[in-house]
């Protein structure tokens, strides 16, 4: 039987799921920030303001969607320099339209940049000077509240974090890891991450990956350091409505980009089928060695390609590389629930 891994209906929204304005430590406003990103096809943006929750109804319309979001982070306690600290981030993006709570909130501490003057229009929950804590205790509880407060939660760019194994193996509660972040790729950290994807579903956790900005837009937009438009989450939706995006979050009816696109995915007969925009490489990674590629060329490139899943695979997922050496990300989905 034929099983969509990809929904076969509806339609893919380009998304940035990460993102700063002049809100917090951005260099453009949110009016702007939506014109840029409409400008080069996005439909969905989470606006993950550092540690602050202002929503933007008034930016909606019929091809834009803002999303209720905000970006939280917790540091090593240590008297040394910031630069070589260490830091958990993760951003919070709500399920509902109308939740705006921030959870581990604190009344003196965290907020930082533009964010103190934004105080008065957020909403905090119950939890009143929440002290956050560097440990994998503190941050899975961190992560714990934020699911259990309706946000689906993203843990970013370990690299630029300064984390390591030891570090993120502990974390438990993320719906996601950012597998690519764009402005640390332009700032000069390897943030591409896919063995960290892998080292955490090696580890069990079942969860998603995304690709996002994290745009500040120092920049100019059509100079070389530009930080937007380079990483992005396809989303899979029916409609460009709060919940149905949202709804596809949970589900993980997306892929992460910097490039190539997936146009279908699905398992069929012990085989995993996929089609692409053309590519100059399909691999199809697991948790085993029984990892496999097709090969294209820039004269002949590549556009479909299958695989017999291993009994032992545990895992798989799609990775896709286009002739400019750019990739593309599947979820991972686990053996014992493609037979289900």
């Amino acid at each position: 039987m034929k099983k969509y891994l990809l929904p076969p209906t509806g339609r893919f929204y380009k998304a940035n799921l990460h993102c700063h304005t002049t809100i917090s430590d951005g260099h453009l406003t949110p009016e702007e920030v939506k014109e840029l990103y409409k400008r080069h096809g996005y439909s969905v943006v989470a606006f993950t303001d550092h540690d602050i929750l202002i929503p933007h109804p008034e930016l909606r319309d019929a091809d834009f969607l803002p999303l209720n979001s905000y970006e939280m982070e917790v540091n090593e306690p240590t008297s040394a320099p910031f630069s070589q600290t260490k830091t958990c981030h993760m951003c919070l993006i709500a399920l509902e339209p109308d939740n705006l709570k921030q959870v581990c909130w604190h009344k003196d501490r965290y907020l930082f940049g533009n964010a103190p003057k934004y105080v008065d229009r957020s909403v905090h929950d119950d939890n009143e000077n929440y002290d956050r804590v560097y440990s994998h205790e503190g941050v899975s509880d961190m992560m714990k509240k934020a699911r259990e407060n309706g946000f689906f939660v993203t843990y970013n760019h370990p690299r630029w974090s300064l984390e390591n194994y030891s570090d993120y193996i502990g974390y438990e509660g993320m719906n996601a890891l950012e597998i690519a972040n764009y402005s640390c790729l332009v700032g000069g950290f390897p943030e591409y991450d896919p063995q960290v994807y892998d080292d955490l579903l090696r580890a069990g956790r079942r969860i998603f990956c995304i690709a996002a900005d994290d745009n500040h837009n120092i920049f100019p937009e059509d100079g070389p350091y530009c930080d937007s438009c380079g990483g992005f989450t396809m989303i899979k939706a029916e409609k460009l409505e709060y919940r149905e995006i949202t709804r596809a979050l949970e589900l993980g009816n997306f892929y992460a980009s910097q490039g190539p696109e997936i146009r279908e995915l699905w398992y069929e007969d012990g085989k995993l089928h996929v089609r692409t925009s053309p590519a100059r490489k399909i691999s199809f990674c697991c948790a085993t060695r029984h990892t496999y590629s097709y090969y294209g060329t820039d004269e002949n490139p590549i556009t479909e390609a299958e695989y017999e899943v291993p009994q032992d695979a545990v895992y798989v997922r799609v990775n896709v590389v286009d002739e400019k050496g750019r990739p593309a990300d599947s979820n991972a989905y686990f053996t014992d629930e493609l037979e289900r």
